[in-house]
């Protein structure tokens, strides 16, 4: 017998298979709508868009766990980008903004002290180091280390390279590069 995660993701993928959206795509269309009530997303996803009960009530779980993880988020970042790190938020931003741009299905995914990056896997992560630098951890197997592409070495386990950032201009097409190089492969 399957699991309830099994059939959960099978209803991912079925979502997605007979609307040609995923289940995030579909987070981000009641978003738009400005509905935050379960009632009122399950009728408008059955009523405006033809899904069926059960795929509207998944969206509409999560969407609501979605802004609930979005407050809760909020409150990560805020702690890791206060005191003396208060002036590292705008790398930050720079950062969030440029890895949200490769595609709806990116997750920014808080944690005590950095922001793991995802799409169907982790590919990257930034985190607040030291007073003045943020650390960009990247997953890019296989690629050697050059310049600001360093090896992660002792770092972090979970990302193969990392690139210190110091000040929003060198949030730059280089790293965007190494960046989308690594979300590409987590699909």
């Amino acid at each position: 017998m399957a699991s309830p995660e099994d059939a959960v993701r099978a209803m991912e993928v079925n979502l997605e298979a007979k609307t040609g959206k995923s289940v995030a795509a579909w987070v981000q269309a009641v978003r738009a709508a400005g509905l935050d009530k379960h009632g009122a997303i399950v009728a408008h996803l059955k009523s405006e868009h033809g899904l069926g009960h059960g795929y509207a009530n998944l969206v509409a779980h999560r969407a609501l766990a979605s802004s609930a993880d979005m407050a809760d988020a909020g409150d990560l970042i805020a702690a890791q980008y206060s005191g003396a790190k208060a002036g590292l938020k705008p790398v930050y931003d720079r950062l969030a903004e440029m890895v949200s741009a490769f595609g709806p299905d990116v997750e920014l995914s808080a944690k005590k002290t950095y922001v793991s990056l995802r799409r169907k896997k982790q590919f990257g992560l930034i985190q607040p180091s030291t007073a003045t630098r943020v650390d960009v951890g990247i997953n890019l197997k296989g690629a050697p280390p050059q310049g600001r592409l360093e090896a992660s070495g002792s770092f972090n386990s979970m990302v193969t390279h990392r690139v210190r950032v110091e000040s929003p201009d060198a949030v730059d097409a280089e790293l965007a590069g190494w960046l989308k190089a690594a979300y590409d492969a987590a699909g």
